[in-house]
């Protein structure tokens, strides 16, 4: 038998000889039309005018805040309002403007101003420090920002320096404005009817939404009118769309509109289709229970940090939770026996999985959602987005791989980013000349066309060669009676290289101990695998998709410091 080292070196001699050919995947869908020439929000609202088939006093978005409704013609209008504004402010095609705020209408008036204009949005989490928010200002240009009172002290700088301020006004009225600052309730009060139009390619840059840094320092990631057409497309137009969003639904938006799973997949998506978009501003277990059973939601979008909140309530039977038909996990994998764990809270839901990055936008969905359903595997994340090629590649020598064999998951198609904002190296590193995007994740496609997830490349550990995935250790944790959450990353070893350790929240009350956990492990895998030792906490940190922010953990192990509570 031959070892690793010479099958690799085999195959690397063969490719020299001879092309390989690329064996690659499609979607059990058929391709569809895509009207990608469109620009956004002609693409968007595409039902709401002319001829189309929507109708425009229909709900569109719920402030839950609020308890605001606005209509698809409010939505539009509004919009339409505030970029003509801004135009009056000085915004002009191609500039950038941020959006620092919080899950509310704005956030999509705002949003979709800047589209009509031509001008490129940038999105940001509203809870970053004074010097992140600088970073992307800067790096993004950003000539305007649009935020809340509570939120500008942190950009005094950035005004000193000429970028414009403006704020959404406090719900009660009692905040006075800051000095300096326009106030986005007289930008609503323009005459949409003078609204500029500007010749927009489908090809001119719409959002800069910039990824989320956990393998290196956040980088902007340049995405298109046609590549974000594309993307919402590929998911609920045709006649069997994979994502069934109908005129009937009611979606919860709890997850944060700055990450591009929020509003690519979820309000954009849902725009498209004439469905309603509550919108809640920020997760909050019991609430988001009530506001379900009082709107009667049927569209529940989650990330794996809220499966487990749900699996682990005590509180769920309190609630009527019957209308949620679907429930939709993604921005990062979840495990089987959660999936199936969170259906017995939600009787009528079908549960699935999503699949992507800001950089590729969807590249799997689960066709358990689709109008005319397929039978699902629970632990898949889906199959290949139609429209769309994807192939596994080995790790090492680059070779296209069939099924059941775990490599390099990479997809091609227009929905693909453009490349990364003044960055080309690293646009050539990610993009490669065939036009194929390496998303750096690990899995494979089985004999059903459907995806697995085994691990991020970057994040596998190598004890001696072995390659070891933390998620399957995390998922060996979590099944633990006495565990919260837990998180696994590699650990500097003299003798090993690396060596996997944990980082493990206990149930309150529990006493736990490193050696219940180690041997709890140790009973279940191989031993390269095994955790070598465990730190108990109070949280793991987490980005706000839900992904484990592991770079973290690692510079606690780093410097020393294991305590995270």
């Amino acid at each position: 038998m031959l070892s690793r080292q010479q099958e690799t070196l085999f195959l690397t001699k063969k490719l020299d000889q001879e092309p390989c050919q690329d064996i690659i995947f499609r979607s059990k869908l058929p391709d569809i039309f895509i009207p990608n020439h469109l620009s956004l929000t002609d693409y968007v609202f595409q039902r709401f005018s002319g001829n189309g088939d929507g109708d425009s006093t229909a709900t569109c978005l719920i402030d839950s805040a609020t308890g605001r409704i606005f209509t698809y013609a409010d939505v539009q209008i509004n919009s339409q309002r505030v970029a003509v504004s801004i135009h009056r402010l000085g915004i002009r095609q191609r500039d950038t403007v941020m959006l620092l705020l919080p899950n509310s209408p704005e956030f999509a008036f705002s949003f979709l101003a800047v589209a009509y204009l031509g001008a490129v949005t940038t999105t940001a989490n509203p809870l970053y420090t004074q010097a992140e928010i600088a970073r992307q200002a800067n790096a993004s240009a950003a000539k305007m920002i649009i935020t809340k009172q509570c939120y500008v002290d942190k950009l005094i700088n950035l005004q000193n320096d000429g970028v414009l301020i403006v704020c959404v006004d406090d719900e009660n009225g009692t905040v006075a404005l800051a000095d300096g600052c326009v106030s986005f309730t007289e930008l609503t009060q323009a005459d949409e009817t003078e609204l500029p139009k500007p010749e927009i390619s489908p090809d001119d840059t719409v959002a800069i939404p910039y990824s989320s840094g956990t393998t290196g320092l956040p980088k902007g990631v340049m995405i298109t009118h046609k590549s974000l057409v594309t993307s919402i497309a590929q998911k609920v137009d045709g006649e069997n769309p994979n994502l069934n969003f109908t005129g009937d639904d009611v979606i919860i938006c709890f997850l944060p509109m700055f990450h591009t799973y929020a509003f690519n997949a979820l309000i954009l998506s849902a725009m498209r289709t004439g469905a309603a978009v509550l919108i809640v501003p920020r997760f909050e277990l019991n609430l988001v229970m009530e506001l379900i059973q009082r709107y009667k939601v049927t569209v529940v979008p989650v990330a794996p940090p809220v499966v487990l909140a749900f699996v682990k309530s005590q509180e769920t039977e309190r609630y009527d939770l019957s209308s949620v038909r679907m429930m939709i996990s993604g921005a990062a994998t979840l495990r089987k026996e959660l999936e199936e764990a969170v259906l017995l809270k939600f009787p009528n839901a079908i549960f699935g999985q999503g699949y992507g990055m800001t950089e590729s936008a969807t590249v799997a969905k689960s066709l358990s959602f689709a109008k005319n359903p397929f039978k699902t595997k629970s632990g898949a994340c889906g199959t290949v987005i139609r429209n769309a090629d994807m192939k596994v590649v080995d790790t090492i020598t680059g070779v296209s791989l069939p099924r059941n064999k775990a490599g390099e998951i990479c997809i091609r198609g227009d929905q693909l980013m453009k490349g990364y904002l003044t960055d080309p190296e690293a646009t050539a590193t990610t993009i490669d000349k065939d036009g194929w995007l390496h998303t750096g994740d690990i899995g494979y496609v089985d004999d059903d066309d459907e995806i697995f997830i085994v691990d991020r490349l970057k994040e596998l550990i190598k004890f001696k060669g072995y390659q070891v995935a933390p998620a399957e250790l995390e998922a060996l944790l979590i099944s633990h009676p006495c565990i919260e959450d837990a998180a696994v990353v590699a650990m500097k070893d003299e003798v090993a290289g690396e060596v996997p350790v944990a980082f493990v929240v206990s149930s309150e009350g529990s006493q736990l101990t490193e050696d219940d956990v180690t041997s709890y492990i140790c009973k279940q895998v191989v031993h390269y695998k095994r955790v070598k030792m465990v730190f108990f906490t109070d949280s793991i940190p987490k980005a706000p998709s839900g992904k484990i922010l592991r770079k973290d953990l690692r510079a606690r192990l780093a410097n020393g410091l294991m305590n995270l509570s």
